[in-house]
């Protein structure tokens, strides 16, 4: 088994226990109030590891469907999905718009203002990112990536901005990657972008990153569903 392969497997899990147990919730067995079976007892009854249900139970938090409490256990404080999450203070749908303000016009300047030495480093980026073991490592480069490519705009304030928002994006990021599986897909939309941008082509850099960015706002757009 390849790392790549046991990383889709391991997403796979957590998808798969996040929507057993948001299932879970909004079923008449719970009500708002009551106390989810602690991690070991969910872990053996979905058949997985702990840190798979951990993962797992902060995305229905993020969901605001519930809450943990040290020492306490994880109770239900919902029984519907929030269609906007927040993470780190910002709504997804700000993060949208914020994303679509900045980082197309953004590949557009990467793609007319690039070094060979950007263009090099963007690469590179993509391969570690084909690579990353785990959600944590992915997103760290997914962070890199959407960086660099402000840098490549030329554009210090652009580049600031893009900077100024990846604490909330990496939580996003990191959120959509093991629930809803967005791995293989968000790899294939960054080669286009970069691809766009090493041939020296504005409009297509420019398309590449509202597709890509288009492909996250619908994903957000289901996660409350």
């Amino acid at each position: 088994m390849t790392v790549e392969e046991g990383y889709v497997q391991r997403i796979g899990a957590t998808e798969a226990v996040f929507r057993r147990l948001k299932s879970l919730i909004q079923s008449d067995d719970y009500a708002v109030g009551d106390r989810l079976p602690a991690e070991l007892a969910l872990a053996k009854q979905f058949g997985v590891s702990r840190p798979v249900v951990r993962e797992a139970l902060h995305a229905c938090a993020i969901l605001g469907l519930t809450e943990t409490h040290t020492g306490r256990g994880t109770f239900i404080v919902s029984k519907n999905a929030d269609t906007q999450p927040t993470f780190a203070g910002v709504g997804a749908g700000d993060l949208i718009e914020a994303r679509r303000l900045v980082e197309i016009p953004a590949a557009g300047f990467a793609a007319e203002r690039r070094t060979p030495e950007q263009v090099r480093q963007l690469f590179e980026i993509l391969d570690k990112l084909a690579a990353a073991p785990d959600a944590h490592e992915w997103v760290r480069y997914d962070g890199e990536l959407h960086t660099a490519i402000a840098a490549a705009s030329g554009n210090t304030m652009l580049t600031a901005m893009v900077a100024d928002t990846r604490r909330a994006l990496d939580l996003q990021s990191e959120f959509l990657n093991l629930t809803q599986d967005r791995r293989t897909d968000s790899d294939r939309e960054h080669e286009a972008i970069v691809r766009a941008i090493e041939a020296g082509a504005p409009e297509a850099a420019r398309a590449a990153m509202t597709d890509h960015l288009e492909r996250v706002a619908e994903t957000v757009a289901r996660i409350g569903a």
